[in-house]
């Protein structure tokens, strides 16, 4: 196939189309390509073609290349909603173009600021194309070469059979069918044989083309024909009405998309903390290895001792999971291919790990999408060896705090953290593992906080409190002499607060409230009997199967459970069963693809669907945990049989390890109907634990990962809190203890109204111990249920929030 190279339409930062925020862009769902950031106003063709199709707005256009491939060039995001303000065509339909020609000049200030982003996608819209993206990562200049475009095999002409279904159909989607809604129309009618065309006026479209619907022209109010033959025609045009009805997934808004506020709460704490510094913007410094290599037997020796020196360098948690990327098979066969096609080591490595961080980044799911910077790492650590050049890390100015697109966890490792007060990222999400490293230092970081974060000025003051996901830039000076007191009164209160950790937690007026630790670690459970928890609420067992080929047997998973016991002294130690599925793959569980991991195989559904993994896990907990001190948690239930199953399981452990007494079984009540049935399950459970962060997920049907409904995510919506209420309620019933294990047990604001509504435990990350012990033993019991009550009472988590802020004032 007849390859045309591509030259940047205009100079700007060359980036991978999977960074593009947007899901019909990012996740390839026009077609794949690339982005350019731009910093120039006119976009130029980027090879000799024929335009065919520029709409009214003009913020777009499609060109037919050399070879028949159509590339469509989207001038930034959500941009059809400026009705053209900013923009003026240079060329109409059916011009020819030769490289360089300017196609379209724009007021980038203007569009910058109405705009969602400039990132501009360069996509090839045709069945079977191909595109090679060369470097991203790159500053380019106007006319340099970034990319080649190859033409796909031709597909077969299809034939109408069947009967001829029609329809007219309203245009509803508030800008008409622009791209957004013609990639998904496209992806809607891929599972129907039917062909399916439109008509506007005299223009007709593929409906399974992009490029042709684009072309349609179609505008909100407007009604356009639809004709479908074959055999699912009638299906396939009803599919289309329905989506039409519901405007194609596009959202009703205003005239032009505002960009988000940086002064409020849109992203997500990842890392608690109030702090004051001065921005600073963290730009990546990458190794642009070469393309050419000097020989596969050299190139493939050299790929060898990098992997081998790059894994010998990785330590920790965070170590393993990256040391299982570099002996990755999938990863090391593409370098492989690419280096028997003439690549160098370091491009083909690095070839291999953004095709894989693209794939990982397509799934949507946040998990996953977070493990994409993960290889992004270890791409940059396998070239720099290979290299033998380093990216340098930055010099911070003091009081740094930080903003980035995202952070990758060995660029964090790199800083100067006595110079870094905090951290903001327009991505990421709050499990990623650099949100792990900066909770452990202690640095406040917020993620997920959107673009708008990337435009506040580098040396502008900002107070970052990441406890309320909130940025200030440009504070007052009595504000910020305000936050710098508050900073100094809460050093001195985490240092009174440290100093009676160690006692008994009681409220004000006597009532005992247990106050333990989540734990992922040996390491946890020493910092947790430090920071004065009187147990452990949850131990998070995945650490033990994940970034591994083989299950740990009962030896090994013995052995360590014991070691936590000890450490821990005769403290309780809730061991909770694998929670695993979709959302965190191993290989040797295969799974087939879930469309949301999140809703399917995992938890208790996964450990009865796989009675040997625990089996072996009920029969090392047994005999490594002694006594009393052991008890058992289990995920993810939704009835009353799946406990029954795990019991019984439980039962015959016990039995093969030879205990005479038995053990407390409980289970955690994270979805709507465990919830709705706690007084079903606490008939059967010895105890119930909440886990807030999916109850809440489940009961607003909101990702908690997911940075466009972050602001969403609020586990103190009192949806929520009836649902906890509901639970605690179940296990008063029959004389269950219910604790909270989540995310909001952390929160301080949160203890009064989960005392209130019956919580007797609240489990958090060691290092809060001692301020949830200090918030507890000032509150009365009747004020709790009463706040509770007002609480559960509120129409949003706002007003929720509000609530509880005056009762603390």
């Amino acid at each position: 196939m007849t390859a045309v190279a591509l030259h940047a339409p205009f100079a700007g930062w060359l980036a991978p189309l999977s960074s593009v925020p947007d899901p019909v862009f990012g996740e390839g769902m026009m077609g794949p390509g690339a982005a350019i950031d731009p910093t120039e106003a006119v976009l130029r063709a980027p090879a000799a073609a024929q335009v065919l199709s520029i709409p009214d707005s003009a913020h777009a256009v499609t060109l037919l290349l050399a070879n028949g491939v159509e590339l469509l060039m989207h001038i930034g995001l959500e941009t059809v909603a400026l009705g053209g303000r900013g923009f003026e065509a240079q060329v109409r339909a059916g011009d020819r173009v030769a490289v360089g020609d300017p196609l379209i000049r724009f007021d980038l200030d203007a569009v910058a600021l109405a705009a969602k982003d400039l990132i501009t996608p360069i996509v090839v819209v045709s069945e079977g194309a191909r595109i090679v993206v060369e470097r991203p990562g790159r500053l380019l200049a106007a006319g340099d070469r970034f990319a080649s475009v190859e033409a796909g095999a031709a597909a077969a002409p299809q034939t109408r059979t069947g009967s001829i279904a029609r329809r007219t159909i309203q245009i509803s989607a508030p800008h008409g069918i622009h791209a957004r809604p013609a990639a998904r129309i496209v992806a809607l009618l891929r599972p129907y044989v039917a062909e399916v065309t439109l008509r506007n006026g005299d223009a007709f479209a593929n409906a399974r083309s992009t490029t042709s619907l684009l072309a349609l022209a179609a505008k909100h109010g407007q009604r356009i024909e639809a004709e479908a033959s074959g055999a699912d025609a009638e299906a396939a045009l009803d599919a289309l009405a329905a989506f039409a009805a519901e405007r194609f997934g596009d959202e009703e808004g205003a005239e032009a998309p505002m960009k988000p506020s940086t002064q409020g709460g849109g992203g997500i704490c990842a890392s608690p903390g109030l702090a004051i510094g001065q921005a600073f913007h963290y730009r990546a410094r990458t190794v642009a290895p070469p393309r050419d290599g000097a020989g596969v037997a050299l190139e493939r020796e050299a790929l060898d001792a990098a992997l081998r020196q790059t894994a010998a360098m990785q330590a920790g948690a965070i170590g393993e999971a990256h040391r299982a990327l570099i002996e990755d098979p999938d990863l090391l066969a593409t370098a492989q291919r690419e280096i028997a096609e003439g690549r160098s080591a370091a491009h083909a490595w690095l070839v291999a790990t953004e095709q894989a961080a693209a794939v990982l980044r397509a799934t949507g799911d946040s998990l996953l999408m977070e493990r994409a910077a993960d290889l992004e790492d270890v791409g940059q650590q396998v070239v720099q060896a290979l290299t033998g050049v380093e990216a340098a890390p930055p010099a911070l100015p003091k009081s740094a705090i930080l903003i980035a697109q995202d952070l990758l966890p060995s660029q964090f490792l790199a800083l100067d953290q006595a110079r870094l007060a905090g951290i903001v990222t327009a991505a990421g999400g709050p499990t990623a593992h650099v949100a792990i490293l900066a909770s452990s230092a202690g640095i406040p970081m917020i993620v997920a906080a959107g673009e708008g974060v990337l435009a506040i000025p580098e040396g502008q003051s900002i107070i970052l409190d990441a406890d309320a996901a909130r940025i200030e830039s440009e504070p007052a000076v009595d504000r910020l002499a305000s936050v710098a007191q508050t900073i100094a009164e809460r050093r001195e209160r985490r240092a009174a607060d440290a100093s009676s950790a160690h006692e008994l937690c009681h409220m004000a007026d006597g009532t005992r409230i247990e106050v333990f630790a989540n734990l992922g670690s040996l390491a946890d459970a020493a910092a947790a009997v430090s920071t004065g928890a009187e147990g452990c609420g949850l131990l998070r067992t995945e650490f033990l199967f994940l970034d591994r080929e083989h299950a740990p047997d009962e030896d090994e998973q013995r052995a360590l459970y014991a070691s936590i016991a000890a450490t821990l002294g005769d403290r309780p130690l809730i061991l909770r069963t694998l929670d695993i599925g979709g959302d965190k793959p191993v290989p040797y569980l295969p799974a087939a693809h879930e469309e949301n991991p999140a809703l399917g195989l995992r938890g208790v559904r996964l450990s009865l669907a796989r009675p040997d993994l625990l089996e072996t896990q009920l029969c090392a907990a047994v005999a490594g945990v002694p006594g009393e001190q052991c008890r058992i948690m289990v995920p993810m239930i939704t009835d009353l049989a799946e406990l029954r199953a795990v019991r019984a399981m439980l039962d015959r452990a016990i039995a093969a390890v030879g205990r005479s007494k038995p053990v407390a079984l409980g289970v955690m009540i994270e979805t709507p109907s465990a919830a709705l049935l706690a007084d079903q399950i606490a008939a059967e459970a010895d105890f119930l634990s909440i886990g807030t962060n999916d109850l809440t997920q489940y009961a607003l049907a909101c990702d908690r990962g997911n940075a466009a409904v972050s602001a969403k995510v609020d586990a103190l919506h009192p949806a929520v809190l009836r649902l906890i209420g509901m639970a605690a309620q179940g296990a008063r019933s029959h004389g269950r203890w219910i604790g909270v294990c989540g995310g909001l047990a952390a929160d301080t604001l949160a203890a009064p109204v989960l005392i209130g509504l019956g919580v007797t435990e609240l489990s958090a990350p060691p290092a809060a111990i001692p301020a949830i012990k200090a918030a507890v033993r000032r509150l009365d019991m009747a004020a709790c249920v009463a706040l509770a009550e007002r609480a559960c009472a509120a129409s949003c988590a706002q007003e929720v929030r509000t609530i509880l802020k005056g009762a603390v004032q």
